[in-house]
């Protein structure tokens, strides 16, 4: 799976949220961090809500909206988080 990272430069809590998912061994997945200052649309859709959490499964290329987590939530809170949500989401495609 991809787990995709709408930020920008100089955005705390984008860095904080990046710097937790870097520390996530299991579940694993591809970081991929995409700057909303580099696109129009992204910047005109997120400027006022970022950071924001995608995640793709790796057969498609259909972003699911993930939960912001708190900025409080630690790197422990933040991956059961992220196993809750990943395994939520096979099990839905299964059906």
């Amino acid at each position: 799976m991809r787990l995709i990272l709408y930020s920008k430069p100089g955005c705390h809590l984008c860095e904080g949220l990046q710097e937790k998912l870097e520390q996530i061994t299991d579940p694993s997945f591809e970081l991929e961090i995409r700057d909303i200052t580099t696109r129009e649309d992204w910047f005109g859709k997120y400027q006022y809500e970022i950071p924001v959490l995608y995640l793709i499964q790796d057969d498609s290329e259909v972003e699911h909206p993930v939960t912001r987590p708190s900025p409080r939530a630690s790197v422990t809170q933040l991956q059961q988080m992220l196993c809750k949500y990943m395994s939520n989401l096979e099990k839905n495609n299964a059906e």
